[in-house]
């Protein structure tokens, strides 16, 4: 593995041998837009050892006015050329961390909360490996009422699948920027489609969420058509998720097997799960983290709202993927609440920390529910001690509030903004007045 400083003498070559004229530097906001400005190449050494200042105060849960100076570092390991830039004075990109102007990181930066979180797994001897489902839809245009593309349905192969040279083109882009791609194809409702990305550690994850973000929208520009990852953009049908599989190594080892139990699963691995289950009302907040994401976390349409675990259950809020013979590091646990909207590096740290808070406290396990908790009714459900996610935000965000296992991860500052935001988007919504008011009330009120 190269050292940083042979990284950046890589960078600097690989510039020239391609041609690449502008850099751009991406960073996240807390709420995980990509927010992004560029430099030409003959500032790009200077970037790399010294960074480049900006005005944070303009960023969403970055800085105030009176504190406003930052510092965008790139990092030499994120350098990939823009497959759609022209062959001529191309255009690159490298992911940043954010800087204080003393050097020392930034407490907004969300890259930071992970890059924590994941010292945190390496001081225990954890490397934290992660493979998000993110789910999209396609509509003719991001204007008036969603127009679908198609009324395909899962892993449809027909004609109805008019979106196959989209997702074909996503695959050869994310692939030209080096994210690995295991398999893509349409999803259950009309119009929706996945790609999966190949399994790899939690950081590299989360630049890659975010990179692929960007390349589905932009090859749905260049065919003249807008895709969306908001959670539930139709009615009836189901909306879109980012199922989590985790798992957590060390050295070579996959720590949550142990072939002697009947599920397959170490203490480890059973502890990380009641971790998970434990603290999933704190952070929902931040894997779901908008007022549309709880009109997916709603019973049916495969929405796991009820907090249990299971094998072949995919009701349930955790899965754990039946164990393939021969294949003991494949061994993961599937947090299946997530959705595509959310801020990768505040989420996949979330979640990790819930997981280890169950190692390190060694918390009991429940036994699996492998009944369709859909079937139930309430009263069965609470005989079984299940109980549900959050039915909205704003119960959602009183619940992060008092949660020290967030306030801890995300840190004051993130915590303190995401919450405030959160708050003046629920207001904003609660105050909204609606179509569906209009129609079902105007006329006989």
């Amino acid at each position: 593995m190269k050292n940083n400083d042979q990284m950046k003498e890589y960078v600097l070559k690989k510039a020239v041998e391609n041609d690449i004229k502008f850099i751009r530097l991406w960073f996240t906001d807390v709420q995980g837009f990509l927010k992004s400005f560029a430099i030409t190449v003959e500032e790009l050494e200077n970037a790399m050892s010294e960074g480049m200042g900006f005005d944070g105060s303009s960023i969403e849960g970055f800085s105030r006015i009176e504190e406003s100076d930052v510092i965008a570092m790139p990092d030499p390991s994120t350098f990939q050329i823009l497959p759609w830039s022209p062959k001529q004075h191309g255009v690159a990109r490298m992911f940043c961390d954010i800087l204080e102007p003393d050097g020392s990181h930034f407490g907004g930066d969300p890259r930071w909360v992970l890059k924590r979180t994941l010292k945190k797994a390496k001081e225990m001897g954890y490397t934290f490996y992660v493979g998000p489902e993110l789910e999209f839809f396609y509509f003719r245009s991001n204007e008036g009422a969603p127009e679908i593309l198609d009324k395909g349905g899962y892993f449809d192969l027909t004609t109805l699948d008019v979106a196959s040279g989209l997702r074909r083109d996503t695959v050869l882009y994310l692939e030209a920027m080096g994210i690995g791609v295991e398999y893509s194809h349409h999803e259950v409702a009309p119009s929706q489609h996945e790609i999966d990305l190949r399994y790899t550690d939690a950081l590299s994850m989360a630049d890659n969420a975010m990179t692929y973000r960007l390349i589905v929208k932009e090859v749905a520009t260049r065919h003249g058509v807008y895709a969306t990852f908001m959670p539930k953009p139709l009615f009836g049908v189901n909306g879109s998720g980012m199922h989590t599989h985790q798992s957590l190594f060390k050295d070579d080892r996959n720590i949550f097997y142990n072939p002697d139990d009947k599920y397959q699963l170490s203490n480890e691995g059973k502890a990380y799960i009641s971790g998970m289950l434990e603290h999933s009302k704190e952070i929902v907040a931040i894997t779901n983290q908008w007022v549309n994401s709880y009109k997916r976390l709603v019973p049916g349409y495969e929405a796991p709202v009820y907090i249990s675990w299971a094998r072949r259950n995919r009701s349930t809020l955790v899965r754990v993927p039946m164990y393939k013979p021969g294949k003991e590091n494949s061994t993961r646990i599937e947090f299946r609440c997530p959705d595509p909207a959310c801020n990768p590096y505040l989420a996949f740290s979330v979640m990790l920390a819930a997981g280890l808070k169950g190692i390190n406290e060694s918390y009991p396990l429940k036994d699996p529910i492998e009944e369709n908790i859909f079937e139930m009714d309430e009263k069965k459900r609470e005989q079984a001690g299940i109980e549900t996610l959050p039915n909205n935000l704003f119960e959602a965000v009183k619940i992060m509030e008092k949660s020290e296992l967030v306030k801890e991860t995300l840190g004051n500052h993130i915590f303190e903004k995401f919450i405030e935001n959160k708050k003046i988007e629920w207001e904003r919504y609660r105050t909204h007045i609606s179509l569906y008011e209009l129609e079902n009330y105007f006329s006989v009120l």
